[in-house]
């Protein structure tokens, strides 16, 4: 009980709203990632996608000590787990900013998952080490690797409306901080 007491008082503590600085910088950064995707051919993001590689292929043999469907299951549980706690670590931090960063890496992950589950048919997407393209396992077990596509495609606009739901919190909390006054000191915020 004293853990959804913490998280009841964390919840209802105020965020740290972004300054125009802060606020500019995830805007322009956020427009950045989204530039990259779409002129990228196959939407690989350089920076990010190395990284969630890297947490992919950690989580298949760390899920995998829970049995064969875990350890498939494992690579995108992992890659989506990683930027998950980083997004609760900034939020229970009230920190709006960086909160809103790590959602954005969360949904750019979706972006990068959604490219894979896209490739289960086709399976031209390099795999690392070879071995067995994860989507086409688990879709042919649950019966929707004709739905490969489609399925992705629903991902991919899930991310994009993740990440204007997080852009658009991050304006509202800026919007709500109001001008700094003229003597540099900081407004109490508007309730």
């Amino acid at each position: 009980m004293k853990a959804f007491e913490r998280l009841r008082e964390i919840a209802l503590s105020p965020w740290q709203a972004p300054g125009t600085a802060a606020f500019a910088a995830a805007s322009a950064g956020l427009v950045l990632l989204l530039v990259v995707v779409a002129r990228s051919s196959d939407g690989w993001v350089p920076v990010l996608d190395s990284a969630n590689l890297v947490f992919h292929e950690a989580g298949h043999p760390l899920f995998g000590l829970l049995g064969e469907l875990p350890q498939v299951l494992g690579g995108t549980l992992m890659q989506l787990l990683v930027p998950t706690l980083a997004l609760f670590a900034f939020w229970r931090q009230r920190q709006a900013t960086s909160t809103f960063a790590a959602g954005v890496w969360f949904f750019e992950n979706w972006l990068n998952v959604a490219r894979y589950m896209a490739d289960a048919r086709a399976q031209v997407l390099p795999l690392v080490g070879g071995g067995e393209h994860d989507w086409t396992e688990l879709l042919t077990r649950v019966g929707l690797l004709r739905f490969d596509t489609r399925l992705a495609g629903v991902l991919r606009v899930g991310a994009c409306l993740g990440m204007l739901a997080l852009w658009l919190w991050l304006a509202w909390l800026w919007r709500r901080r109001g001008p700094l006054p003229a003597s540099g000191a900081r407004p109490r915020p508007r309730r």
